[in-house]
């Protein structure tokens, strides 16, 4: 009798190690995936602004024509 008892703890103890790993990461998995839109939310943010900026560098007018005098 003493023998099932000790399976059923030992059982109950596999099956509550699984449980939580299994919540663990699940919960891992969410947080990842959460991190991963937040930085590319970031990283859309940075290359608009980026792209924003360049445009305005340019100036089409400059150096089209010089004058050159030897």
């Amino acid at each position: 009798m003493q023998e099932v008892a000790d399976m059923d703890i030992s059982a109950l103890n596999n099956t509550a190690l699984y449980a939580l790993n299994t919540a663990t990461t699940k919960t891992g998995e969410a947080l990842g995936v959460a991190m991963l839109s937040n930085q590319l939310d970031v990283s859309e943010a940075l290359s608009d602004s980026m792209i924003k900026a360049m445009e305005l560098s340019v100036n089409p007018s400059v150096g089209s024509n010089f004058d050159v005098s030897v």
